[in-house]
């Protein structure tokens, strides 16, 4: 039990280091465009990380916590996946590299799993409880396919959104700014454009939203009122958001061209707010997520560690499992306390990363702000109703890219870029490589 609690302490310390070096990924252009101070901005943006919390679910903490089959591992696993993490967050954020602190907690997870299974089994092939033979890489959870249709998960989608993630937020970013530079024309053309996709959205949304008998089917609702039940319920949290999000940009659309230059810099800094509060929310309920994740595999693998033994009501962790049809149980401190932890860091600020974030990429104005911010924002959403653990440091870089390239090729720094690429690309190979020592050397003791 003494493990297990010193892998929950360090996973809430690793979520308080997250917020501090992530801080930069929901700040950097508020503070680049003075639009708050360096204060005001990780102010903001712990309050709304924190407010994730009611915002969000627990699909991306789910794939997190079925990195490594827990059947098959020990808390040992566990405890060095997360020293690893800690190591390369601060190394990365001691030298300004703004890399993923959700792609270094899966490669340290991963990497001290592998290491488990040669430590055990050797390099040759062994006989499991269900009578096939299996080889030391099968601990990690590769590629599994989705349940009727839906998203695969796997460390390989996640490996495949270290590529998709910012490509798709420099996608959506680009086409939000050719968008607003079109609406800023006083043409009828930009104007049609906007109304057809306000009602497109509004369509949209109407027809994913969760009705109250699918809520009381699927779990408790949160309230007695059948209409604050829907309203408050996280799926359909995140749909108002996404729908939100569009139609306020929509609404500036409308008016843009009407707008004088000093005008439209006014409303672009007060939307920067609200686009920044948009990815501060998504950066909360994704990043946090993955802790909660690793805090549910400790649990997991100490249950299994000790059967038989009885855990108290506050660690009543149960696992979700489709093909069984078991439904997952959290305790409510558990997410409390990771979206407190991961406010916190972010209220301690990461400057080096904001300088590299808000200026070293390329030149960012309140409009290219807007852009990034709603493009990062809207990305993160979609890829939380997938329950893939992206990395929002990749997709808010790749908003800015995106951004960037609507002016000139030339006014992205390169050189800049290409140095984060490969700190990414580095990332999980690295940390498994850092968990898998650092797997050794515990066992020696523990």
């Amino acid at each position: 039990m003494t493990l297990l609690i010193i892998i929950i302490v360090l996973a809430l310390i690793f979520d308080y280091i997250n917020g501090f070096h992530d801080a930069a990924n929901a700040i950097a252009t508020v503070v680049a465009t003075k639009v708050l101070t360096p204060f005001q901005a990780v102010l903001w943006a712990a309050f709304f990380n924190f407010l994730a919390y009611w915002v969000f679910g627990f699909g991306v903490a789910d794939t997190v916590a079925k990195t490594a089959h827990t059947m098959e591992i020990n808390l040992v696993v566990i405890l060095a996946g997360v020293i690893a993490a800690i190591c390369w967050n601060l190394l990365t954020w001691w030298l300004g590299i703004p890399s993923s602190s959700s792609h270094t907690l899966i490669g340290g997870f991963a990497g001290a799993a592998i290491a488990h299974a040669i430590a055990v089994h050797g390099f040759s092939g062994y006989v499991g409880e269900d009578g096939t033979t299996h080889y030391w890489y099968e601990i990690v959870s590769w590629y599994k396919a989705g349940k009727d249709g839906a998203m695969p998960s796997g460390v390989l989608i996640i490996i495949a959104f270290i590529v998709l993630a910012p490509l798709l937020g420099a996608l959506a970013s680009y086409l939000i700014s050719i968008w607003l530079l079109n609406a800023s024309r006083k043409s009828i053309g930009p104007k049609i454009f906007t109304v057809a996709l306000m009602i497109a959205t509004i369509w949209m949304v109407s027809n994913l939203m969760i009705p109250y008998s699918e809520i009381v089917e699927h779990g408790k609702p949160r309230f007695e009122s059948h209409f604050w039940s829907v309203a408050f319920d996280p799926h359909n949290i995140k749909w108002f958001l996404v729908a939100f999000i569009i139609l306020t940009v929509s609404a500036f659309c409308l008016i843009f061209s009407s707008l004088n230059l000093h005008q439209a810099d006014a409303a672009l800094k007060k939307m920067q707010l609200l686009s920044s509060a948009a990815f501060s929310l998504g950066h909360g309920g994704n990043d946090s997520q993955k802790v909660m994740g690793i805090i549910a595999a400790a649990v997991a693998v100490y249950i299994n560690t000790n059967p038989g033994v009885h855990m108290d009501s506050w660690l009543d962790v149960v696992l979700p499992n489709d093909d069984t049809g078991v439904k997952g149980v959290m305790p409510g401190w558990i997410p409390l306390a990771c979206y407190s932890a991961i406010a916190a860091g972010t209220l301690s600020g990461g400057w080096k990363i904001v300088k590299t974030m808000g200026s070293k990429i390329t030149k960012v104005s309140s409009f290219e702000g807007v852009a990034a911010e709603t493009a990062g924002a809207l990305t993160l959403y979609f890829t939380e109703h997938l329950k893939i653990p992206v990395s929002t440091t990749h997709t808010i870089t790749g908003s800015i890219i995106g951004v960037g390239l609507t002016k000139r090729v030339s006014a992205v720094r390169w050189g800049v870029t290409v140095s984060l690429i490969w700190a990414w690309i580095l990332t999980i190979p690295i940390s498994a490589i850092l968990a898998g020592l650092v797997y050794f050397v515990l066992s020696v003791f523990i």
